[in-house]
């Protein structure tokens, strides 16, 4: 509560980087960070589950995402027409009206092009209340935002589903990407997933890509975006404004 009173938050960013060479720009997820007592940074895995037992995440993804539209306003004519930031959103925040009316209130606005922002929904949460989660996810792609998946695959019925959930992206679970190189399963468990999201038209991103020898492999298979330390550590939003512009 303090540190949302106190805008006592801040906004990183990680890498996705295409594998298609002609595309000349990568695109960047949206990650929290706190500022502790001492101007330590402190990672989500300490107050982000705090946050959902107290019923405080739709606050702070209500927060990210002010900040990350206030921030593109600023600096969007700065990077690639075609790049966009991605912004995730806890199953608490995709049932709740409030959340979608002010989305939409922003995305009316003009504050930001809409193909700016791709939202990011846990597979958990979404096969949780399907209906729901779609429902949300078209009243917010009618303004021209995609949706990613995230953690696909981690469900247990995830192929099941999918056909019935209007998605652009899938996120491939990080669980089955970091040990490709040594696990015949996983590797084909991430050629399955990375095929079947391209025969349903959506593109795919390869979470927790460690190393350049799982890069490869996954170039190999045809995954279209990288993502993981391997890629590009989080670092601080202002940060890509040196890098990138």
């Amino acid at each position: 509560n303090k540190a949302l009173e106190q805008d006592e938050f801040l906004l990183f960013v990680q890498e996705i980087r295409p594998t298609d060479p002609s595309l000349n720009y990568v695109n960047y997820e949206i990650l929290i960070r706190m500022k502790g007592e001492e101007e330590e940074v402190i990672a989500p895995g300490v107050f982000l589950p705090t946050a959902e037992r107290f019923n405080l995440i739709t606050k702070i993804d209500l927060w990210v995402i002010d900040h990350t539209f206030s921030w593109l306003k600023k600096h969007a004519n700065k990077f690639h027409p075609d790049m966009h930031f991605s912004v995730n959103l806890s199953g608490q925040s995709m049932g709740d009206v409030y959340v979608l009316s002010h989305i939409i209130e922003l995305l009316e606005s003009g504050l930001i092009e809409a193909k700016k922002i791709n939202f990011e929904v846990t597979e958990t949460m979404a096969i949780a209340n399907l209906k729901g989660a779609n429902d949300f996810i078209n009243a917010v792609k009618k303004y021209g935002c995609k949706f990613s998946l995230d953690d696909f695959g981690s469900g247990l019925s995830s192929f099941g589903y999918l056909k019935n959930l209007n998605v652009d992206v899938l996120k491939i679970d990080g669980m089955f990407v970091r040990d490709i190189m040594d696990d015949a399963i996983d590797e084909e468990m991430v050629s399955s997933i990375n095929n079947i999201g391209h025969v349903m038209g959506m593109e795919t991103i390869a979470e927790f890509v460690e190393n350049e020898q799982i890069a490869e492999k996954l170039i190999d298979m045809g995954v279209n975006y990288l993502q993981g330390y391997g890629i590009g550590k989080p670092r601080p939003m202002d940060e890509i404004l040196k890098s990138d512009s």
